[in-house]
């Protein structure tokens, strides 16, 4: 997948036990996509994890500012997913990819089968207007803003 490119549609159930269709938000809301392995890993607990999401959690409010929906998306169940965002307080919800169509169609999948870390900014009319493939876990929430900024 490249910048510019339509983004496929999905719908995947969230850590609330919401179900969330990419294709509802088109014409509406710019949507941030942030792929991630898994909350919790031999070399990268929970904790870790949340540490590495911690600028774009704290950046949360002004994506939201920026017209934007943002989602975390790994191949945790649902269950996990729950348990993580209510463990740590992340505003935001985490989609459940244990197909792991989604996370292969956007971030592709390492050699564990886990979706590599990269997030993707879609516009309304539904293109994929930035990609991040090395992100940077302290200076990653202003990026997003950033890039949510330049569509206007």
């Amino acid at each position: 997948m490249n910048e510019g490119d339509i983004a496929p549609d999905f719908e995947l159930e969230a850590n609330d036990g919401s179900l969330v269709k990419l294709g509802s938000f088109q014409g509406k809301k710019n949507v941030v996509l942030c792929f991630y392995p898994k909350n919790h890993l031999f070399a990268c607990p929970s904790k870790r994890v949340f540490q590495m999401a911690e600028a774009t959690i704290a950046a949360y409010q002004k994506i939201k500012e920026q017209d934007a929906e943002l989602f975390a998306i790994s191949i945790d169940t649902v269950q996990d997913q729950k348990k993580f965002v209510e463990e740590y307080g992340v505003p935001y919800r985490h989609l459940s990819d244990t197909a792991k169509a989604t996370c292969k169609a956007y971030a592709g999948l390492n050699i564990a089968g886990l979706a590599k870390r990269s997030t993707f900014i879609i516009d309304k009319n539904g293109r994929v207007s930035k990609i991040f493939r090395d992100v940077s876990p302290e200076k990653h929430g202003h990026e997003i803003i950033s890039s949510l900024q330049n569509l206007k």
